[in-house]
């Protein structure tokens, strides 16, 4: 049996699990379970305080997958300076669809929630369902946008603040 791409990620890699956003490759360990030898990655989510171990021939079908290029991030930002787009649709489903945005890993999706659910503050009050949505999908963002210019959340925090208040201007 041959190894599948194992070079594809390495130990200290930061890389993006849809579910759970930013992470690290802390290693790549063996273990039986169930009486399968199985090579899996332990990704760490400093954060979360998490740990995840995924194995690694499962690593692409479940969509992990290395950070957004620079571009990607510009895209993204270029995403949230956009108008809103609220569809007319009931909440219920609209929130589904958020939160299968927020989950599917994809940088430009969760910008899109991010911009979608962002309040000025002339605007009317969230209701608690889109606030919790709202601030999943700003975290997932910013935690990406930090990770890839090598900066602090704090500041890529700052950075997509900027961006929705200009905006909103």
């Amino acid at each position: 049996m041959s190894k599948p791409r194992k070079s594809e990620f390495r130990p200290n890699d930061f890389v993006v699990y849809p579910a759970h956003g930013v992470g690290q490759i802390v290693s790549i360990e063996e273990q039986e379970i169930a009486g399968l030898k199985l090579e899996l990655f332990v990704i760490s989510f400093e954060k979360d305080k998490m740990t995840l171990r995924v194995p690694i021939n499962k690593a692409s079908d479940i969509g992990m997958r290395s950070l957004s290029s620079p571009e990607i991030v510009d895209k993204a930002m270029a995403t949230l300076r956009g108008k809103a787009r609220v569809k007319r649709a009931m909440w219920s489903r609209r929130a589904q669809e958020y939160e299968q945005k927020i989950n599917s890993g994809d940088l430009l999706a969760i910008a899109e929630v991010v911009r979608d659910l962002h309040r000025s503050d002339d605007q009317r009050e969230q209701s608690y369902s889109e606030r919790q949505l709202y601030e999943a999908a700003l975290e997932r963002l910013t935690r990406e946008v930090a990770a890839v210019s090598g900066g602090d959340e704090s500041r890529a925090h700052q950075q997509v603040t900027e961006v929705l208040v200009s905006r909103a201007a």
